[in-house]
């Protein structure tokens, strides 16, 4: 059996003021080309397909438009939700979908979901369990013993180890497609993007050991952008297929093209991903990084660091001449390593808030703020509530 494993395609995404539908649209048709080239038997999809949960037409358009496409090469597809997806919405037409080869298990219902898949070496069986939290599974499990995600997840499949009949599963290969926070023994792994401030913020609680998932033969997993293997290279994150964030600029998008031959032989090959835009960061003087002999692949996504001394007004408006997709500027220079380096827990005591603007000014500039700029940072602050009338 040969499949693509797939995670995290948030369709409908937008990173600041750019929507990614199109670029979505690109890297998607490019799937559906190594699918058909090497002509692989199903997809695995492991979640976050959907960017929100209420996703916009375009979204859905875009995933009816490519769910099609792989009925229409015969390639079967497996499906779960993420922790961004709607499960009703994600759900809707299941049933209508698995006539044409579409698995979809979106709404946790206390089972573990499995499907029976044939080649040459016997039986395949492809498990599906869709983004789940500890409370979702005590409601099915109340007797059990549950107070973290691994709990959760270990309760599900034991309870499905136990309503095996193990003799005529015998050497059958198994797959699993999972949503959760894989860790490994000694280290969490890398996080790249937007779901790192979520999962760095829930603690042990949300963190499952890759062991947990140690009868199956290939655990196809979703939530972590950055693609990176997780304990044993069988137990694999294929990351978003697009990057998605800021941090992900050094990210090298794959899609992981997995083969099963006998029981034990797993080959996996990393097959690279070129997007219609890259997003790149770029570093130096303004002057330097818009010389013409610098200039190349214009229609990125611009990430840039500008190491000038003096503040450029308008840097963003001069860049965009140039790139006209540039994310974000910001600066590193003399007075921004000093504004880091700063201890502020003794600066704000007994000043007043022009006190701190004036110093934050000097701190930024190198020279005072003129009385017009102060009067509107005071009435913007009045304004916010910052400051009162008395101040």
């Amino acid at each position: 059996m040969k499949f693509l494993h797939l995670g995290d395609l948030h369709l409908g995404k937008s990173l600041l003021d750019f929507d990614f539908i199109d670029d979505q649209r690109f890297i998607l048709d490019e799937i559906l080309g190594i699918a058909k080239k090497e002509a692989v038997d199903a997809v695995l999809i492991a979640g976050d397909v959907y960017d929100k949960a209420i996703p916009s037409e375009a979204a859905v358009n875009l995933l009816d438009d490519f769910l099609c496409s792989l009925a229409k090469l015969r390639i079967k597809v497996f499906m779960i939700s993420g922790n961004h997806d709607s499960d009703d919405r994600l759900n809707f037409g299941s049933s209508l979908f698995e006539s044409n080869q579409i698995f979809i298990s979106s709404v946790f219902d206390g089972k573990l979901h499995k499907y029976i898949v044939e080649d040459e070496w016997g039986e395949v069986e492809v498990c599906l369990l869709p983004f789940v939290k500890a409370s979702q599974v005590r409601q099915y499990y109340p007797d059990a013993e549950i107070r973290s995600y691994e709990d959760a997840v270990k309760v599900v499949l034991r309870q499905e180890s136990d309503d095996r009949n193990i003799e005529s599963a015998g050497e059958r290969r198994r797959v699993i497609v999972a949503h959760q926070f894989v860790s490994g023994r000694s280290e969490d792994p890398a996080l790249g993007g937007s779901e790192s401030i979520g999962t760095q913020s829930v603690g042990l609680v949300e963190k499952i050991g890759y062991d947990c998932f140690d009868a199956f033969d290939y655990v196809a997993l979703g939530h972590i952008h950055s693609p990176q293997r997780v304990g044993r290279e069988e137990v694999r994150y294929a990351g978003s297929p697009l990057k998605y964030s800021l941090n992900e600029v050094d990210n090298e998008k794959t899609v992981p093209l997995v083969t099963l031959g006998r029981k034990g032989d797993v080959k996996i090959e990393l097959v690279p991903l070129k997007p219609r835009r890259e997003m790149r960061h770029l570093r130096g003087e303004l002057r330097e990084l818009l010389k013409k002999e610098n200039l190349r692949s214009q229609d990125d996504y611009i990430y840039a660091t500008l190491i000038d001394e003096d503040f450029i007004p308008d840097a963003m408006g001069i860049f965009r001449q140039f790139y006209p997709n540039t994310l974000k500027i910001d600066y590193d220079n003399t007075h921004t390593r000093q504004t880091q380096q700063v201890d502020i827990s003794n600066i704000t005591e007994n000043k007043s808030f022009s006190d701190l603007v004036g110093d934050f000014y000097r701190l930024m500039y190198g020279c005072e703020i003129s009385e017009e700029e102060m009067e509107v940072m005071i009435a913007v602050a009045k304004e916010a509530g910052v400051v009162h009338e008395a101040d």
